[in-house]
């Protein structure tokens, strides 16, 4: 019931998508899906609770990845099927831009100017 709870909303999957083939800083995503710090923080909680996300904390930041190969099957062929049946989504390919674009900066710059705004 976790897996499909947390599918269940828009911005978590565009933020599972976000996640395929990386890992980002929850700033890189909290600029990527532009909503406040702790809807982010809620959000990825969820998919954490769900297992299908993991998170890592090094210094101050927290680092966000897909669930890896010691995840459960059916949460590894949920994460693969949300992503590969949304690549083609026009949110996913322009989240797919913006997100190129995010990744030009480091996690800090990201950070600062979040703070700014």
């Amino acid at each position: 019931m976790d897996i499909t709870r947390a599918l269940s909303d828009e911005n978590r999957v565009r933020a599972l998508a976000a996640l395929r083939g990386r890992e980002l800083c929850v700033c890189q995503i909290i600029e990527l899906l532009r909503l406040a710090p702790s809807t982010v923080s809620k959000h990825m909680q969820i998919l954490r609770q769900a297992r299908l996300v993991e998170c890592r904390k090094h210094s101050r930041w927290i680092y966000y990845s897909l669930a890896n190969d010691q995840a459960p099957p059916a949460v590894r062929a949920a994460v693969e099927w949300v992503c590969s049946t949304v690549a083609k989504d026009p949110k996913i390919r322009d989240d797919a831009k913006h997100l190129k674009q995010i990744l030009k900066m480091d996690p800090e710059t990201v950070c600062r100017l979040q703070q700014k705004s």
